[in-house]
């Protein structure tokens, strides 16, 4: 039983990690689509400067890792937390914990790949319909913006749809490995 319980608390410390990471990469790749939507809003938006004051960034790079952290730290946790709960379903520590790892790499590729879907959607139709979204005044690349926000938005969505499945995938090998013991 105290197995049980360490791989879910593994698994609840790991996900956050994996989940920040996440943010990180996503962030670093979206930053390079459309800088402003982070030197104009994001910045902004998570406190890492003034509202108002048209900041100069030293290292851009590593203010959008901190947003990457900050805005996917928590769904990581969220992630794990019920993944890890739905991962006491199966037997043995390591089977356990791999099903439940794998789970979390899926939800994250869903994720990814419903954003991947977000931006273009954002970049052929949003630019086009015009979009009643809060924008700075000063955007020079507002397709972008709008095409990286809309990334973010449907990564969101992506979050919670991956995590369906991310359960389904997990019990779906608890039923393989009922069937293998008849």
């Amino acid at each position: 039983m105290y197995k049980k319980i360490l791989i879910l608390i593994l698994t609840i410390v790991l996900a956050p990690i994996i989940g920040g990471i996440y943010g990180i990469l996503n962030d670093q790749l979206t930053y390079s689509i459309s800088p402003e939507y982070y030197t104009k809003f994001k910045f902004y938006q998570f406190g890492l400067v003034d509202s108002g004051n048209e900041a100069i960034f030293l290292n851009p790079r590593f203010e959008v890792s901190i947003v990457g952290i900050m805005a996917t730290w928590w769904m990581g946790l969220l992630i794990g937390g019920i993944l890890g709960f739905v991962g006491l379903i199966h037997n043995g520590h390591k089977r356990r914990f791999r099903i439940t790892m794998k789970a979390i790499l899926i939800t994250i590729a869903v994720t990814f790949f419903i954003g991947l879907i977000g931006l273009f959607y954002g970049k052929f139709y949003l630019n086009h319909a015009n979009v009643d979204w809060w924008l700075p005044k000063n955007l020079i690349e507002t397709e972008d913006f709008i095409a990286v926000g809309s990334m973010h938005n449907f990564s969101y969505i992506g979050g919670l749809i991956g995590l369906i499945v991310g359960i389904v995938y997990s019990i779906n090998q608890r039923m393989i490995s009922d069937k293998r013991k008849l």
